[in-house]
């Protein structure tokens, strides 16, 4: 029988607004408290369900019985502390990223949780996107062959990132890597197997020494190098994103931070076109090239056979916000079907939480500061 679930909220700004409206959807899901030091906030998020209470104090919140899980969407550096105080008090926990400011901190709270046999995950979303499964499938069936080389570059927005915000206070955000690379790094590691960071660099914006705005590491993965660079210095118009993977047979692009669509160049035989068919059943197709004899060409001192050289695009209609939402609901339905039934198998869970920030913290540690 499934259980309800009564949720309480700590840090109520404009990103738990967004993600809590969506778990309120899910049946058997009930918003019961909210805790913000601004009151104006809490009140605001309270709105979704009036019959919530709004908190006067964490302590208080925390020994309510009635509360099963705490979400925690306040700033990173106050994570560890807040969901170490929730599993103490035998709360689940969703945190968004990054689970901790530093490596060892996460690994206690992952101890605590398998401890008391509680949820505790970050909400790393991306995997619960079509496309994401879709690539690694590509990349399990050997479609395209050996990886070899691989870039993710976020053009992000400062827009509405004052020079007062937290975000450029690495005491509290941690850093780019830190409190925004986790996301890429699990991705990665998610498709690729876990990667070792082997160079990064962080640089300054002119004129404000403490404000490292750009980050750029060299990841080492089994078969090839990865790259992956943020910048947040763009206005809001201006944002973009863009990944690609490069294999032996073809190459794949992805669009957006959080993917909406896709583009592939490939050599393929018959057999795996009909494959790509499956895993994308709504791809448009071009044969750029095709033969029904068997062409030999090749690469990396080896034969490569194939029947024809394909561009095959994925819809871009979908709009970031809407599946942004999708995910969100998807993460958190995936971690209440675990809390109903521990065997349930989910596609995050608490070792991605530690993993994502070892490779972040790896990059922090590492990065050489470029002073402009």
């Amino acid at each position: 029988m499934k259980k309800s679930i009564n949720f309480a909220v700590i840090g109520a700004g404009g990103f738990a607004y967004f993600a809590v409206t969506e778990f309120v959807k899910i049946p058997g899901v009930k918003l019961v408290g909210v805790y913000d030091e601004i009151k104006d906030n809490a009140l605001r998020l309270k709105g979704i369900d009036v019959t919530a209470i709004v908190y006067n104090s964490l302590e208080e919140l925390y020994t309510e019985p009635s509360i099963n899980l705490v979400y925690i969407a306040t700033p990173p550096y106050l994570h560890y502390s807040q969901s170490r105080m929730a599993l103490r008090a035998g709360k689940h926990v969703i945190c968004e990223k990054p689970a901790a400011i530093t490596l060892s901190h996460a690994i206690e709270l992952r101890e605590l949780a398998e401890q008391k046999n509680l949820l505790f995950v970050v909400n790393l979303m991306q995997r619960y996107n079509f496309l994401y499964g879709a690539v690694k499938q590509l990349i399990e069936q050997n479609i395209l062959g050996s990886f070899l080389h691989g870039f993710f570059e976020n053009y992000a927005s400062d827009e509405f990132l004052p020079e007062q915000h937290w975000f450029w206070d690495e005491e509290k955000s941690g850093s780019i890597f830190i409190e925004h690379g986790v996301h890429f790094f699990d991705m990665f590691s998610g498709w690729l197997g876990e990667g070792k960071v082997i160079a990064a660099q962080k640089m300054n914006r002119p004129h404000y020494q403490n404000v490292w705005d750009k980050a750029h590491a060299t990841v080492l993965y089994a078969n090839g190098l990865v790259n992956f660079y943020h910048g947040f210095d763009q206005p809001k118009v201006m944002d973009r994103q863009e990944m690609r993977l490069q294999f032996e047979k073809g190459e794949i692009t992805l669009y957006e931070w959080v993917p909406t669509h896709l583009k592939m160049t490939a050599l393929c035989t018959e057999a795996e076109l009909q494959i790509l068919k499956l895993i994308f059943p709504k791809a448009e197709v071009e044969l750029m090239e095709s033969n029904e004899k068997l062409n030999v060409t090749r690469g990396r001192f080896k034969e490569i056979k194939f029947h024809c050289k394909l561009k095959l695009t994925t819809s871009d209609t979908v709009q970031k916000q809407t599946l942004y939402k999708e995910l969100v609901t998807e993460m958190f339905k995936d971690q209440l079907a675990w809390i109903n039934d521990k065997t349930h198998l989910r596609k995050i869970d608490q070792n991605n939480a530690v993993n994502s920030l070892k490779s972040a913290e790896e990059a922090e540690l590492l990065a050489v500061k470029l002073y402009v």
